[in-house]
């Protein structure tokens, strides 16, 4: 029970790491085009990302895959930035209908990214042991959780600006989409490693 607890936490505090606040950048450029009435692919966004970023632990704690740690640090910026990008390009469509959109591509594919990035320090979680599969998915549960507690929070301040203060969504995903740009784009050109 010891080792599920710490597993699930570490998943936790991935995700809450202010540290590592590109993750939670990531979900919140994923999310902002959401509201309350969309919480089947809420759920779908939530799983596709956490799918892809178990998918890249599993694939590099089996050694089946690795990837140079600064093409990664580059790459994750270059994810919020596409997806805030494509919520402010695609503003008509996602302010219209969102049952279908490119979100839900992005949290599987970037998951992908977004796992590479952690993996060296997961690698030194399990260490040695032959049964890496338990822990990554006590740790994915734990990613999972997390990123609930995210976009729940997206999800709230969403309602309160544009119910109460009257935001329209469409300003409201401008909005919250141009600031992630404006604070990931010193990351990324901190990322530039050529």
């Amino acid at each position: 029970m010891d080792n599920f607890i710490f597993y699930v936490r570490q998943g936790l505090f991935h995700v809450l790491d202010w540290n590592a606040y590109d993750h939670i950048l990531f979900l919140i450029a994923l999310a902002v085009i959401y509201d309350f009435r969309n919480i089947k692919n809420i759920i779908w966004l939530i799983t596709l990302f956490t799918v892809g970023h178990t998918l890249s632990l599993i694939l590099a704690a089996y050694n089946i895959v690795e990837i140079s740690y600064k093409w990664i640090e580059f790459l994750i910026p270059v994810t919020i930035i596409i997806t805030a990008l494509a919520n402010i390009i695609f503003i008509k469509n996602t302010t219209k209908n969102t049952k279908t959109n490119i979100n839900l591509l992005f949290a599987l594919f970037f998951g992908l990214i977004h796992g590479f990035g952690f993996s060296s320090y997961f690698k030194l979680l399990v260490g040695t042991t032959n049964n890496k599969l338990v822990p990554l998915l006590e740790f994915a549960l734990g990613v999972e959780l997390a990123q609930i507690i995210i976009v729940t929070i997206v999800l709230i301040v969403g309602f309160i600006f544009q119910h109460i203060f009257r935001f329209s969504k469409r300003d409201w995903v401008l909005i919250i989409s141009s600031i992630v740009i404006g604070i990931v784009l010193p990351i990324l050109k901190g990322a530039i490693f050529w």
